[in-house]
This record gives structure tokens, C-alpha cells and sequence, in this order.
């Protein structure tokens, strides 16, 4: 119980409160760099096919992979969310397969732009799929989503609904 006293002293309890933050902050700053790598995430999730889509293959997350975007530019975890993610994996209550997340033109602006995607598309086909009908030029434009997909195969259904048309699409489309 001698010990415990010690901890009454305001000169102790500063120190031990000092240490105590400098290991929490210490270790959420290595968590941080080692969360960066994309290998990690699937340490804990149940992603398998999604890391293995952006590892490998011909999928879209596999060509951001190629230009260095990891997990974390595009889902951006809070730590509320990595902690709730970390409870949800050691109580095994989490949906599997994971939920497929829909994003904004925003986020993908946050990187590309209309412009640069309609000039790098404009020899895909008899129609430019990115021609500003589809785009923000329009009262009502689509989400990138709506067509395209990270982690699962990108389906052209969408768009032989409205273009009966021939596109020169990869593997990575279902037709």
C-alpha cells in the first residue's frame, strides 16, 4: 500500500500522467505508419478479395495500387471508426462479405478531374462514356460509382441500358 502513496504526491502523478501519454500518443503514431500499408488492413478485416483486387488482377483498385494510393487515400477511418472496427473483429460480430460503400464524386475529385478523365477516355468507343451528359455539366449527374467499382468486377449493364453500343472494355467488366 506504500506504493500506491506515492502516487499522491502531484509531482508523481504529473510524471506517470506524462509517461502514460507519451506511450498512448507513441503508439497510435506507430499505428498510424504500419496502418498505411495496405497488407495490414487485412491483418484484422475480412477483405481478402478486396486486398487481393488491389494487389493483383485487373480491377480498378489494382491500377490505384500502381500509382501508389493505399487504403487510406480513398477510406479514410476515423480512430472512433478503427477503434469500432478493432471491437467489432475481436467480438467476430462483423458482416462478411464486408458491405460494399458507395463514395461521392467528391472524394473521386479529390484526385482526378472531369477533364482529365474525358480527354484519357475519348477513343473508348463511338461515344465518350465520360461525355459531360454524364458528368457534372448535367442537371442530374451520375455518380462515378455508378459505374465504376474498386474491389468488385465493373458491369457495362449500366451502360448498354441507355448505349447499344460496342465498347472496348477489359476483363475487368462484366458484360
Amino acid at each position: 500500500m506504500k506504493m500506491f502513496q506515492k502516487f499522491k504526491e502531484p509531482r508523481t502523478l504529473l510524471v506517470l500522467v506524462i509517461v502514460l501519454a507519451a506511450c498512448g500518443f507513441g503508439g497510435l503514431a506507430i499505428l498510424s505508419q504500419v496502418s498505411a500499408n495496405p497488407a495490414f488492413c487485412v491483418s484484422c478485416h475480412n477483405m481478402q478479395p478486396e486486398y487481393d483486387s488491389y494487389a493483383q488482377g485487373n480491377l480498378l483498385a489494382k491500377q490505384h495500387a500502381d500509382a501508389g494510393v493505399t487504403c487510406h487515400d480513398c477510406h479514410e477511418p476515423t480512430l472512433l471508426q478503427q477503434m469500432n472496427e478493432g471491437w467489432l473483429f475481436v467480438t467476430g460480430n462483423y458482416e462478411d462479405p464486408m458491405p460494399k460503400y458507395g463514395y461521392t464524386n467528391e472524394q473521386c475529385l479529390s484526385c482526378h478531374t472531369f477533364e482529365g478523365i474525358k480527354q484519357a477516355t475519348a477513343r473508348y468507343g463511338k461515344e465518350n462514356p465520360h461525355d459531360p451528359v454524364h458528368l457534372a455539366d448535367n442537371e442530374n449527374p451520375q455518380n462515378c460509382a455508378d459505374c465504376h467499382s474498386m474491389h468488385h468486377p465493373q458491369s457495362a449493364k449500366k451502360c448498354t441500358a441507355c448505349h447499344p453500343v460496342s465498347w472496348k472494355l477489359d476483363s475487368s467488366w462484366e458484360k
